[in-house]
């Protein structure tokens, strides 16, 4: 009797067992299944996380600026339809195209007319065009390029046709204003590497004239309806020669922008070349008054045959395309 008990409380205790055994292999096998069930289910379910592939851009909204004349300006999330009149340069450099452009009289800037050959041409020979006349070209964006354009109640007629952004001169420093430029129209990037590309072409250049012409000094003359100037190293070629590649400067420009010059001054210029542009060809008077002088035949740089006329087309362009081209002008002359 004792060893029957004995054997159902073993069995007993072997059955309990069993079962425990078989309720936990249950429930193994269900926690499994709703793992597996949940990495299948979240493997099928598209992303909602906040972090995008890399490839993708962040979406363009509009911006809150304020221009160099203190001009609140909300940008355009994307300009599509740009009018910056004399920034033709600037904007082609980051891959832009102007939905018009700046022209003298029906003349716009030569150089770059290989790509604005299909662009309107509006003249600025007489002053800046009507408001209607802008108008008519339905620009999204305008960027004026000097404080004058802005002046005596033109921004505002401009900013009722669309957000206008001015600078007081993008002319004085076109490093600064491609920048600005850039980050007004999206297209930093393209701003990094045009300036990246110029400040290495600017010091190969600048490394070949200090081997070539070391001490060496250069003068710019503008010929022009009105007269003759001697540039300075302020703007424009005169920059480029003088603050970029460092080419010593006549002392009548040393504290000046320009200088105007008569034949009794030639004398006085103190370069080792000269470098001669006919202001939009309106100097050919002056320049044979000048060149036929006696004074001008006396000249050292003139009678050792260091004088070259240059394409004012690029020579007084403003931005890197023309600031390129300058370059190359003027290392083919003095350090070919």
């Amino acid at each position: 009797m004792e060893f029957r008990k004995n054997r159902v409380r073993r069995w007993m205790r072997s059955g309990i067992a069993a079962a425990l055994v078989g309720m936990l292999l249950v429930l193994s096998a269900c926690g499994q299944s709703q793992e597996s069930a949940a990495q299948t289910a979240e493997a099928s379910t598209p992303s909602t996380g906040a972090a995008a592939p890399a490839s993708e851009k962040p979406a363009a909204v509009e911006r809150k600026v304020t221009d160099e004349l203190g001009n609140e300006v909300v940008i355009p999330a994307e300009p599509k339809r740009v009018f910056a009149p004399y920034l033709e340069d600037s904007l082609l450099k980051l891959g832009v195209t102007p939905i018009a452009q700046w022209a003298n009289g029906s003349q716009g800037h030569a150089y770059l007319q290989d790509q604005l050959k299909d662009v309107p041409k509006l003249d600025f020979s007489a002053g800046q065009p009507s408001p209607e006349v802008v108008m008519a070209q339905n620009p999204d964006f305008i960027i004026l390029h000097t404080a004058t354009y802005a002046a005596n109640g033109a921004y505002e007629k401009y900013a009722k046709i669309a957000p206008t952004y001015v600078f007081k001169n993008a002319s004085g420093n076109v490093e600064q204003s491609l920048t600005v430029i850039g980050e007004l129209l999206g297209k930093t990037a393209e701003a990094d590497k045009a300036l990246t590309d110029f400040q290495q072409k600017v010091k190969v250049a600048k490394e070949k004239l200090d081997k070539a012409v070391p001490g060496k000094k250069a003068a710019i003359l503008r010929f022009a309806a009105k007269g003759v100037s001697l540039m300075g190293g302020n703007y424009l070629s005169g920059y480029v020669l003088h603050e970029y590649l460092g080419v010593g400067k006549s002392k009548l420009v040393e504290k000046e922008n320009s200088a105007n010059i008569s034949i009794e001054v030639l004398p006085e210029i103190g370069a080792d070349y000269i470098f001669t542009l006919n202001a939009y060809g309106q100097g050919d008077a002056r320049i044979k008054e000048m060149t036929e002088s006696a004074v001008w035949k006396g000249i050292p740089a003139v009678k050792e045959g260091r004088v070259i006329q240059v394409d004012e087309a690029y020579w007084l362009g403003s931005g890197f395309i023309a600031y390129e081209k300058i370059i190359d002008d003027i290392v083919k002359f003095m350090a070919p």
